[in-house]
């Protein structure tokens, strides 16, 4: 079995190499690449990148930059200093209004992606003397929600999507290796696809995160049956499909490449809707392991340096979904129970719940004071 996965990895391989380069795409023209706001955009994405930020910020900011420059040049504007607060403001309704091809409007979180980037621009542009007052300066933003998971997986219902993998295979130890990795450790897409082979310690349990985001470093813990599935993917799996010895990314697609972070997501989703689920991807693994290790006692705290947020109210919506202990004591201590036998052994039933029901609360405050 593994001899024949080995062979059809190896004509996967060959018929990579084997395939012609191809023809790069020609780029629609652009309809505002007269307009001069482009020349200033090109000096701010030149600026984002040199002062530190990485090039996904470089990427959002492009695109965010590239609705607004060819709205503008609709309305014969090309110049920053034509740009004034009620433009602006006109172009935030636009956001608001402007309908997908399904006919649904962006929501407030997108709007915000699309609106900062503006913001920035324009603050650099002030800064860099390009224009005497910053129109951008007191616009007011939408506020973004927070809004929890649509799916919270229970342990049982991520035990099944990790057993949908095929160990029999190759390509199926390496996808149990990624599942269990993500579910272990909370890490998010991008920050999978960029480990090296040398940034998981599996003696120590141990995982580097390098340049995430934010593009700050952080060791997280890593679990033994993680471990354990990665081991068998370096050692059996990762030779057979790494194309050169020279290799680092520890984990490769079947064609011997880093993955892509739509290659993951689909491979995630697969693996989904095969265990029964119609939606979910990499982030319902980072929900369900910092919810789990929330309702077995972790501390907020550590759940937030283990997942990388430079916030503690990002950790915090975790708390929401957390439901265990809310609804432990909800049972102990709301008077509405479906049993209301009379008698002693009534009055002493209650009488324990009570003591059950103080004792749960005083844990509680107990944790909430360790968090605060």
């Amino acid at each position: 079995m593994a001899r024949k996965g080995e062979l059809g990895i190896r004509q996967k391989q060959r018929k990579l190499r084997a395939k012609p380069a191809q023809a790069v795409r020609e780029r629609a023209p652009d309809p505002a690449a007269g307009n001069l706001l482009r020349s200033y955009q090109n000096a701010f994405l030149e600026w984002t990148v040199t002062t530190g930020l990485s090039e996904s910020t470089a990427s959002i900011r492009r695109r965010a930059l590239d609705g607004f420059i060819l709205w503008c040049d609709e309305r014969g504007l090309d110049r920053p200093q034509d740009i004034t607060r009620p433009i602006l403001q006109r172009y935030q309704g636009h956001l608001y209004h402007y309908r997908k091809a399904d006919g649904a409007p962006l929501s407030f979180n997108t709007q915000v992606t699309r609106l900062m980037p503006i913001v920035a621009f324009f603050k650099w542009c002030a800064r860099e003397n390009h224009i005497l007052h910053n129109p951008a300066s007191d616009l007011v933003l939408p506020k973004p929600s927070r809004q929890l998971p649509r799916h919270l997986m229970s342990v049982a219902e991520i035990e099944s999507v990790l057993n949908q993998a095929d160990i029999a295979t190759p390509s199926g130890v390496r996808n149990r290796a990624m599942l269990e990795t993500l579910y272990s450790t909370g890490i998010r897409r991008a920050e999978m696809i960029g480990l090296s082979l040398y940034d998981v310690d599996t003696e120590r349990g141990t995982l580097m995160v390098r340049q995430g985001k934010g593009r700050r470093d952080r060791l997280v813990p890593i679990g033994a049956r993680a471990c354990a599935w990665v081991v068998r993917y370096v050692q059996e799996v990762r030779p057979q499909l790494a194309l050169t010895l020279d290799q680092r990314t520890l984990f490769v697609t079947d064609y011997g490449e880093a993955f892509e972070k739509n290659r993951l997501s689909d491979m995630v989703k697969l693996h989904m809707r095969h265990a029964g689920f119609a939606s979910g991807g990499c982030h319902a693994f980072r929900h369900a392991m910092a919810t789990h290790m929330l309702e077995n006692g972790a501390d907020i705290r550590f759940i937030q340096a283990i997942l990388g947020h430079s916030e503690l109210s990002t950790t915090q919506i975790y708390t929401h979904v957390a439901i265990g202990k809310l609804k432990a004591v909800h049972a102990l201590t709301h008077p509405a129970r479906l049993e209301r036998a009379g008698g002693d052994g009534a009055a002493a039933a209650d009488a324990d719940r009570d003591v059950d029901a103080q004792a749960l609360l005083e844990a509680l405050d107990a944790e909430q004071d360790t968090s605060d």
